[in-house]
Formats: C-alpha cells, structure tokens, sequence
C-alpha cells in the first residue's frame, strides 16, 4: 500500500481512505491460467518422456515386434530361405554374410527361426495377457464393488486357485491336452488372472465410496453403469501397469514350458525350444544358442523396465 502525504508525517487519524490506492495488481493478468490445462493421460505421456530408461525400452520392444513380424520375411525375400528349409550340406555354419545368425544342426536359418520364435512368444505373451486382462477386471471388479458375501467367497475361491502350484497345473493341462499354441494359452491363463483380479479389486474397493460414485447412485445409476463407466475407468492406471509386466511373465512361462518340451512342437519352434536344441552343442556351436537367448532377454528386460516407467507415469502420488 501507499500513502499520499503532502508535507510532514501523517498520523494515523490523518490518513483517509482516498489516501491509498493499490500498487501491482492488474485483475485481467490475475485471470490469466499460468499453465496449460492438460488432461491426465497427456501428463502421463509427458512425465513418460522424462524417463529416458522407459523410453529406450519401448525403443527396443518396438524394434522386436517389428522384426518378428517382417524379419522372416526380409530372409525369404533376400536369401530364399524358408522356416522349414533344411540344408544338410550347411549344418551348424557360423554367421556369417549368407546366414545372419549361422545355422543349426539342420541346416536351417538361425535368423528366420530366431524372428519366428520371438514372433510365437509375443503373441503367447500378449495373448495370455488379454485373457488374464478381460477375466481378472470383471472377477476383481465384481468382488470390489459388491463386497460382503459376495467379495468374500469369490476371494477364497481365487485363493484356493493361487494356492496350487502354477506350473503343476500347466505341466498337468499340457500333459492331458495336446501341446500346441491354444492349449499353452490357456493353461497360463487357468490362474494367471488371479494378481489382476485382487489389483482390480483393491481399487474398486478405494473408489466406490468416493463423491462422484455416491452421486452416480443418487442419480439412479445401477451397479453395471457404477462399475464400467464410472469404477474401472478410473482404475485404468494400475490396469495397464500390470498387463504391461504380465506379458514378460508368461513369455517366460513359455520359454521354461518350451524348454521342457512342452510347448509348441516340431518343426514349429519358439525361442524356449531353440534353446533346448542348442544345449547339447552351445560348447562348439555357441550361436545356436546366443541369439535366442539375447532376444528374449532383451524382450523381457525391457517390458519390465517399460512398465516400471509407466508404473511411475501413472502414479498420481508423483505428479507434480
């Protein structure tokens, strides 16, 4: 504030109202938003940019998914080799300018079998992940949302199931059912939708007391509308999270499950059984199994580090 005083020094009985007038205010800059109104999914994305890690691992499973998927085909189009080809008179041949990543005890191209196989576990990966995705959101949500009796025999039911060995359960589907794509599928999914369903579940059960569901209710919302238009949507960041580090897990699951001879069978091959193939001679013939194993490493390393990132871009507790 400041005083207007003609001479002297003004007391306080002195001093009027007209005598002082606002200094550094202007009201239409004061209405002025500092900052840009974003929504939430483009902070996410933003703060995601910041996180160099993330960002190089979703670099690298791109590069991956589009290898798998064009890579077997730049080897037919280039060299002619073919996924079934054997050449006996090219066995075990190191790589080279003809064949990438050598050959094995086939004669068959590393490079095409290595990209078919990485193309096989991603969509076992990405498979088992919907399913898990579409069962653990409408069973945990249920459980969530209704809670009391409900909540607590379909809890000890998904109990019960986690409390069976996962891959007794698997080795035992695998062993009844003929091993091929479908069934590996499926027997990861019989209890791999059970972490979804409790992350599901403990959202719904923070959210469902809160303003804007109890308004939805007084407004006449029935439980369908209250939890798919209103509950999960707002649960969609923990969702995403854990379907993006489940896929590392069952393409694991596959590779352990392939490795054992359970998986997909021959001439069909993923990464897992390449690996298998490839133990007995990795002393002599080390290729045969390097590449394999570096693309589902790398394939693993960098879902679970691109999921921590997305974790950290979708957690409200971090925003600024």
């Amino acid at each position: 504030m400041e005083a207007n005083q003609s001479s002297g020094i003004s007391t306080p009985a002195d001093l009027k109202p007209d005598d002082f007038r606002k200094i550094g205010t202007d009201e239409k800059q004061a209405e002025i938003i500092q900052r840009e109104s974003i929504s939430s999914w483009r902070d996410a994305w933003q703060r995601l940019c910041t996180n160099k890690m993330a960002i190089t691992a979703l670099i690298v499973l791109l590069f991956i998914v589009i290898a798998a998927i064009v890579g077997p085909y730049i080897a037919k189009w280039v060299f002619n080799y073919n996924y079934y080809t054997n050449d006996l008179l090219n066995t075990n041949q190191r790589p080279s300018a003809e064949h990438w990543f050598g050959t094995d005890d086939l004669g068959r191209d590393m490079f095409v079998r290595t990209w078919m196989g990485a193309r096989i576990s991603l969509i076992v990966g990405l498979a088992a992940a919907m399913i898990d995705l579409f069962i653990g959101v409408i069973y945990g949500g249920v459980m969530g949302y209704f809670g009391g009796r409900v909540d607590s025999i379909m809890n000890k039911f998904s109990e019960i199931l986690y409390a069976i060995p996962y891959l007794l359960v698997t080795i035992l589907l695998l062993v009844v059912m003929e091993p091929s794509l479908p069934t590996i599928i499926i027997a990861l999914t019989i209890t791999g939708w059970i972490n979804m369903s409790w992350i599901v579940r403990g959202e719904i059960m923070q959210l469902k007391n809160r303003e804007f569901v109890l308004a939805s209710r007084s407004m006449g919302a029935g439980s369908g509308r209250l939890l798919f238009r209103h509950l999960l949507p707002n649960a969609v960041g923990p969702i995403i999270v854990t379907v993006t580090l489940s896929v590392p897990n069952a393409i694991f699951a596959e590779a352990f499950l392939s490795f054992l001879g359970l998986g997909v069978q021959a001439p069909v091959a993923s990464l897992g059984s390449m690996i298998n193939d490839a133990l007995t001679g990795w002393l002599y013939y080390p290729w045969r199994m390097l590449f394999p194993a570096i693309v589902i490493s790398l394939t693993m390393l960098a879902f679970n580090i691109f999921g921590d990132g997305l974790r950290d871009a979708l957690d409200p507790k971090l925003k600024k």
